[in-house]
């Protein structure tokens, strides 16, 4: 298991991008988990759908049992070694099932959820995902967020894992510079057991294929950041706190 106060693999995180931690979440925590997910009310803005079934909901930062987890100490400790004064910013749910299989192409993650368009330099373009208005931040931002997914089922090659290309989250890269990463850089699937986690910066390349053998692959996706960002720009969640 990697350990968030390890030196060595926070030097290693930094180079690559990525670390993977196997039984970060005890077997009950994860139950619990999945029970909170399945006794969600429907989200009057899910857009994301395959054959009418939705596999994403986008706005999952206010459910108790978000809150809860964000505040257990193996998540708040492994934040703080990586990035001290981040705070959550965005939290995402991923199921890829048999109703609801997908794929996700080579991209880097790289809008936020702010609460409001305040045309400022050096954020855009501008959208409206789930309700919410999403911007690409300068660089200087994004360099600072880091994101956790939190396994709550098996991940591996048959069930459409998490793809990534380590070392390519110094910058925004061009998609001629994505086709070359791609054709010429290793690839490293990231499988892990139910309980897993994968920590990330948003930048790396990063990608996933249908599953080959679908079942559930609930995933608890959530994005850290620096506590402000430049005035006037608020986080989404700061103009409901």
């Amino acid at each position: 298991m990697v350990s968030a106060t390890d030196p060595l693999a926070l030097s290693v995180f930094h180079s690559t991008g990525l670390a993977i931690i196997e039984r970060f979440l005890d077997a009950h925590v994860v139950a619990g988990l999945i029970e909170s997910i399945e006794s969600l009310p429907p989200d009057q803005f899910a857009d994301r759908k395959r054959r009418g079934v939705v596999f994403a909901r986008r706005n999952l930062l206010n459910p108790d049992f978000i809150q809860s987890l964000l505040q257990r100490p193996a998540i708040t400790d492994l934040v703080k070694a990586i990035a001290a004064d981040a705070i959550p910013a965005r939290a995402m749910l991923f199921d890829k099932t048999g109703a609801a299989n997908w794929t996700v192409p080579w991209h880097q993650d790289r809008s936020i959820m702010v609460a409001r368009r305040i045309d400022v330099a050096g954020f855009g373009p501008w959208s409206v995902k789930g309700g919410i208005v999403h911007v690409q931040p300068p660089i200087e931002i994004l360099r600072q967020m880091v994101t956790i997914r939190l396994h709550l089922d098996s991940c591996n090659a048959d069930n459409g894992l998490l793809r990534v290309i380590e070392g390519t989250h110094q910058r925004i890269l061009e998609p001629s510079e994505i086709d070359t990463a791609v054709a010429s850089r290793e690839v490293l699937e990231c499988a892990t057991s139910a309980g897993g986690l994968v920590i990330m910066r948003p930048l790396i390349l990063h990608s996933s294929a249908p599953a080959k053998a679908p079942t559930h692959r609930r995933i608890i996706h959530i994005e850290f950041g620096p506590r402000d960002l430049p005035s006037p720009v608020e986080w989404a969640h700061a103009a409901k706190s």
